[in-house]
């Protein structure tokens, strides 16, 4: 799944390729988002990113899809 989180603030949005359950990490930035705390997110090659929930601008949370390949015709 890729995560798309944006910062408030900042230009950059932080983009993170992960495992963990779609329900999961809806919980934990929600909560995160709500409280104003840090939530630790780990991509799929065991990278660990701190994000504060306090500076949260959106969350964008996306299933891979295969890509289409061909003409609709």
């Amino acid at each position: 799944m890729e995560i798309r989180i944006g910062i408030q603030h900042s230009p950059r949005e932080i983009v993170i390729e992960s495992a963990e359950k779609t329900d999961e990490l809806l919980e934990r930035l929600s909560t995160a988002i709500a409280d104003g705390s840090p939530v630790t997110l780990v991509d799929e090659k065991g990278r660990t990113v701190l994000v504060p929930g306090a500076k949260v601008a959106f969350a964008e949370l996306s299933t891979e899809e295969p890509r289409r390949v061909g003409f609709l015709g």
